[in-house]
C-alpha cells in the first residue's frame, strides 16, 4: 500500500499527493525545436484550461507562428494558417471566446500571453510568446504561462531570428509550423527549469529571503512557502485533497512537497481528532506499510506525527519521510505536511517550520497556536511494525472492525477500551521507539495474544462473536497494560 500521511488513505492504495504535484504542461513541437509551456493556474485558470483543451484536441497541430517581431514577440495559434490565405492570418480562431483575466504578471522574456482584438473579452486560440521584455503590455493582455526549458528559449530565439515580410509574416512558413501540441505531466519533463515566481507589476525585486507568500481570502489563510517552489491549489475532486500544495525541485527522482489540508471538524476536540487519525494510521502500521517515528501533542491544539513509508516510482522504491502537523482552530483543522526522501529530509525541514510559524488565519486576530502540551502514539503498532507478526495484527484489527464493532455490546466495549487504551499507550510507544530492547520485549508479548485468533474461526452466532471477541481483547489488555507497565515501572526504578 502506498499513501500519504495527512491526506488519509486512498482505497486503491495510491500515493495520494502524486496526482496534485503534476500540473500539466504543453509541448509545442517545431522543426526548430520544442517549446514547453507551464501555466499560472491561479492567475488565469480559464485561459490555462482553454489552452490545454485546444492542445489536447489537436487544434494547434499544423498552425504557424504567423507574426514574428524580433525583440518583441512571436504570435501563433490561428487555424487560418493551416490552409488559408496569408491575408487571413491573424483573423481566425474558435467560436468560443474567453473573458479577460488580466493580472499583475509582467510581460518579461518567455512569458506566454493571450492575443485579442480591441474587445478585452475576445481571446480565442491565438497567443504570443514574449521575445524581449515588453512591459508596455502589462495589464492589457492576459498572461497565463511561460516557457519552461532551456530548449524553449533557444527555439524562441531561432523563430524570432527568421526572415519575415514587411508585415511580419515568416517568408519560409514551414519553419514556424507547430507540428504537434502535446499535453504531458510536469514530472515527465526532466529538464524543466525552476524559475521561481513571475515578476509582478509594482513589485520591487527584494533581496532573496528564501520564501514566497501564499495568501487566499477564500481559504482565509496566509503562510510562507520556499521561494521558487511551485504553488498550486489542486482541483477539489477528492474530499481528502490538499487545499494548497508547494512543490520543490526534483532531487534524485523525488520532489519535496509541503501541503496544507483544511477540514471542517465541527465541535470535535483535538483529542478526538488525534484518535481518528491514529485509527487510520494504525491500519497501515499493522500492514507493515508505515513506520511511526514519533507522535506528540506539541501545543494544546497542535499534534505532530513523524513517519516513514515506501514510495514506488518506475519500479524504484524510495523511503519517504513525512512530518505532519495538525492545528485545530475555530472548528477547522489545518494540516501541514512535509514529505521528502529520508536522506534529503533535513534539507528543507527548517523551511517547513517557517511555513508553520508564518501561518495566519486572516479573520482571526489572536494566535492560532495555543499553549504547550505533549503526548500521542500507539504501542501495538510500534511493536509489530515491519515484523513477521504484522499480518496477524492486521487480522486482529479486522476481527475488531468486522465482527466486534457490528454488535451493540461489542461496539460499546471497544469505545470504552479505546478511551482507556489511548490514555497510556503513547507513553509506552514512545519508550519502545527510544529503546529497541524494550520494543523486542513488548513484541514477544504479542505471540500468546495472536495465537488466540484461531478461536474466532469457531464463532457462528452473534453471542459467540461477542464472547470470543471480548476474550481476545481482554488478553490484549493484559498483554499491553500489565506486561509493559510492569517493565516500565521496573526500569524507571532501576535508573
Amino acid at each position: 500500500m502506498i499513501f500519504t500521511l495527512s491526506l488519509i488513505f486512498v482505497g486503491s492504495g495510491s500515493y495520494a499527493f502524486a496526482e496534485y504535484i503534476d500540473e500539466p504542461v504543453v509541448i509545442l513541437e517545431t522543426d526548430l525545436g520544442n517549446i514547453t509551456i507551464e501555466f499560472f493556474s491561479l492567475d488565469a485558470p480559464n485561459h490555462r484550461t482553454n489552452f490545454i483543451v485546444l492542445a489536447k484536441s489537436g487544434f494547434y497541430d499544423g498552425t504557424l507562428f504567423h507574426r514574428i517581431i524580433p525583440g518583441f514577440m512571436i504570435q501563433g495559434g490561428d487555424p487560418n494558417t493551416i490552409s488559408g490565405s496569408s491575408t487571413t492570418w491573424g483573423l481566425g480562431g474558435p467560436d468560443n471566446k474567453i473573458d479577460a483575466e488580466f493580472n499583475n504578471i509582467e510581460h518579461k522574456r518567455g512569458i506566454v500571453s493571450m492575443a485579442r482584438s480591441a474587445d478585452p473579452n475576445s481571446a480565442g486560440s491565438q497567443f504570443f510568446i514574449v521575445h524581449k521584455d515588453s512591459n508596455f503590455l502589462d495589464g492589457e493582455y492576459t498572461v497565463f504561462g511561460r516557457i519552461a526549458t532551456d530548449e524553449s528559449y533557444e527555439t524562441l530565439d531561432k523563430i524570432a531570428e527568421l526572415k519575415t515580410t514587411p508585415d511580419d509574416k515568416p517568408i519560409n512558413a514551414y519553419e514556424t509550423r507547430i507540428i504537434k501540441a502535446t499535453v504531458v505531466e510536469r514530472s515527465n519533463i526532466v529538464d524543466i527549469l525552476q524559475q521561481g515566481p513571475p515578476k509582478r507589476m509594482g513589485e520591487a525585486i527584494p533581496p532573496s529571503i528564501g520564501n514566497q507568500i501564499f495568501e487566499s481570502q477564500e481559504l482565509d489563510i496566509k503562510f510562507s512557502a520556499p521561494e521558487g517552489w511551485l504553488l498550486q491549489q489542486p482541483e477539489d475532486n477528492n474530499p481528502n485533497s490538499p487545499d494548497v500544495v508547494a512543490v520543490g525541485p526534483k532531487i534524485n527522482g523525488i520532489n519535496p512537497v509541503i501541503s496544507l489540508t483544511i477540514s471542517d471538524v465541527g465541535d470535535k476536540t483535538i483529542d478526538e481528532l488525534i484518535k481518528e487519525k491514529n485509527n487510520i494510521l494504525d491500519q497501515a502500521v499493522y500492514a507493515g506499510d508505515l513506520e511511526i517515528l514519533s507522535q506528540k501533542k506539541i501545543k494544546s491544539n497542535v499534534y505532530q506525527t513523524e513517519a516513514k513509508a515506501p514510495f514506488v516510482v518506475e519500479e524504484v522504491i524510495f523511503n519517504i519521510k513525512f512530518l505532519d502537523v495538525m492545528i485545530l482552530s475555530n472548528q477547522k483543522s489545518y494540516t501541514f505536511t512535509y514529505s521528502n526522501t529520508d536522506e534529503n529530509f533535513n534539507d528543507n525541514l527548517s523551511r517547513f517550520n517557517e511555513s508553520i510559524d508564518s501561518f495566519e488565519i486572516l479573520s482571526q486576530t489572536s494566535s492560532v497556536i495555543e499553549s504547550s502540551e505533549e503526548g500521542g502514539g500507539c504501542l501495538i503498532a510500534t511493536a509489530a511494525y515491519g515484523s513477521e507478526m504484522a499480518p496477524q495484527v492486521q487480522q486482529l484489527r479486522e476481527i475488531r472492525d468486522n465482527q466486534l464493532m457490528n454488535t451493540e455490546l461489542g461496539s460499546a466495549f471497544m469505545s470504552t477500551f479505546n478511551d482507556f487504551y489511548y490514555s497510556f499507550s503513547p507513553i509506552i510507544a514512545d519508550y519502545e521507539r527510544e529503546n529497541p530492547v524494550f520494543k523486542e520485549i513488548v513484541k514477544a508479548g504479542l505471540t500468546p495474544m495472536l495465537s488466540t485468533l484461531s478461536i474466532m474461526q469457531s464463532a457462528e452466532t452473534e453471542s459467540e462473536v461477542l464472547g470470543l471477541g471480548l476474550s481476545v481483547i481482554a488478553l490484549n489488555i493484559g498483554m499491553y497494560l500489565g506486561l509493559p507497565a510492569i517493565v516500565v515501572i521496573g526500569i524507571n526504578r532501576k535508573f
